[in-house]
């Protein structure tokens, strides 16, 4: 839908734009996978070593995937874009209150200190980022 009438930007997005939305997708998911593992487990020292190399380049490399798709889709958001994202934020918020159900109904069983650090930057860097997945992710290549 490369539908840039309404954009600030005449530079075009890359074929590989959406492809590249998608593997931060997977990735954005995959690496969640661990703060929530690390707030269910009471000691995470049983976890092996590999473990928290993996969640740290994981980690990294999914800040540089979306500092890719940020300079990618930078200028290329729609008006259009720009609404889905406001009405995908009205819904996150619900996502919000659920946490906080959930922190006083079974808070006791779960080590916050051990995921709430890594689920707080990764739920912002998804926020923050989405207007710009969306446009890679609508793009459709030449």
């Amino acid at each position: 839908m490369n539908n840039q009438s309404d954009s600030n930007s005449d530079a075009p997005i890359p074929p590989w734009g959406r492809t590249l939305a998608r593997v931060t997708a997977v990735l954005f998911f995959i690496s969640s996978a661990f703060p929530v593992a690390a707030s269910l487990s009471k000691d995470t020292s049983v976890f092996p070593k590999w473990w928290g190399v993996l969640d740290v380049s994981l980690a990294l490399i999914l800040a540089i995937l979306a500092f890719v798709m940020y300079g990618l889709a930078q200028g290329n958001v729609t008006k259009r874009t720009e609404e889905v994202t406001y009405h995908a934020y009205r819904n996150f918020i619900h996502v919000i209150f659920a946490l906080l159900l959930i922190f006083f109904i079974v808070g006791d069983r779960i080590t916050w200190i051990n995921g709430l650090p890594g689920i707080a930057w990764r739920s912002w860097l998804l926020l923050y980022l989405l207007p710009e997945w969306l446009t890679l992710v609508q793009n459709t290549p030449s």
